[in-house]
C-alpha cells in the first residue's frame, strides 16, 4: 500500500497524514521526536512518513501527544512495545491517556450528528481505521521539566485546555511553528470550511471560556506556520489567523 509522504513545513519539520488526522515529525540529526500517532489504523502511514524522510521508527527519541483521544495515539502502544520509545504528555492527561478517565466523542453524540455532511463517510472511515480499539497506554509519563523539552527539535509544551482537560500544544521556536492538536485545526472531514478554524463543538469537553483561553495561549505564540491535528498546513501569522476567527 502507498502512502502519501509527509509535508515538510519548516526545516527538520514535517506533517504526516493518515485519517483524517495528522502527526508531526522533528528531526535533529539521526533523531526524531513523534507528536501524536494517528488511529491504531494507521501505523503504517506513521513508518513510512518516518522513512520518507531517510529514518527508522527506532531513531524516534519520545512521542509527545497533545490530547489522549484514540485518533491521536494510534502509535504510542506499538512503538513502546517494540523499542520501548517513551510517551509524555501534560500531568493532566497522563490519566485520560491511561484511560482512568475518558474524554472521548460518545456513540450517542456521534449518532446525533449523522445528518450533518461529511459525517456518515467520514464515521465509516475511523471505523475502519480502529476508532472504537482500546488504546490505554498504561506507560504515559508527564513531561520531566518544565519550559523546552531536551528532545529532537526543543518543543515547548503549551497548555491548551478545552478539547480535552490536559490538551497541549508544542511551540518549536527554532521554526517559528507550532502543533496545535485539535485547539486550531485548518480543516475536518465534518466542516465546510477551510484555513484555521475550531473544531465542532460536539467534540470538546471543556466550555467555551476554556477553549477561548486555549486560543490566547497560541496567540501569545511567536509562530507563522500551523501544524494542526486536522487540516493542511497553515503558513502565516498565527495571530492574524486567530484574529480572524475572533471576528
Amino acid at each position: 500500500m502507498s502512502y502519501d509522504p509527509p509535508v515538510q513545513a519548516a526545516e527538520n519539520v514535517f506533517l504526516g497524514t493518515g485519517t483524517d488526522v495528522n502527526w508531526v515529525l522533528l528531526r535533529d540529526g539521526r533523531d526524531l521526536t513523534l507528536i501524536d500517532g494517528g488511529y491504531p489504523g494507521d501505523l503504517a502511514a506513521v513508518v513510512a512518513s518516518i522513512r520518507a524522510v531517510g529514518h527508522r521508527p527506532e531513531d524516534v527519541r519520545a512521542i509527545l501527544v497533545t490530547h489522549a483521544h484514540v485518533d491521536h495515539l494510534g502509535a504510542v502502544n506499538p512503538f513502546h512495545a517494540r523499542f520501548g520509545t517513551p510517551v509524555h504528555l501534560a500531568a493532566a492527561e497522563v490519566p485520560h491517556a491511561r484511560r482512568e478517565y475518558l474524554q472521548q466523542l460518545t456513540p450517542g453524540k456521534l449518532l446525533a450528528q449523522l445528518h450533518r455532511p461529511g459525517v456518515l463517510p467520514w464515521a465509516l472511515r475511523i471505523l475502519r481505521a480502529g476508532a472504537t480499539r482500546d488504546v490505554a497506554a498504561p506507560h504515559a509519563l508527564p513531561f520531566a521539566t518544565a519550559g523546552a523539552l531536551d528532545l529532537p527539535g526543543a518543543p515547548v509544551p503549551v497548555p491548551t485546555p478545552g478539547h480535552t482537560s490536559g490538551h497541549t500544544a508544542y511551540f518549536i521556536p527554532s521554526a517559528g511553528a507550532v502543533a496545535t492538536g485539535d485547539s486550531l485545526i485548518t480543516g475536518h472531514a465534518v466542516s465546510r470550511r477551510r484555513g484555521p478554524q475550531l473544531i465542532a463543538p460536539w467534540f470538546n469537553h471543556g466550555d467555551d471560556g476554556e477553549i477561548v483561553a486555549a486560543l490566547a495561549a497560541l496567540e501569545r505564540l511567536d509562530a507563522d506556520t500551523v501544524l494542526p491535528g486536522h487540516g493542511p498546513v497553515h503558513h502565516g501569522s498565527l495571530q492574524a489567523a486567530i484574529a480572524d476567527l475572533r471576528a
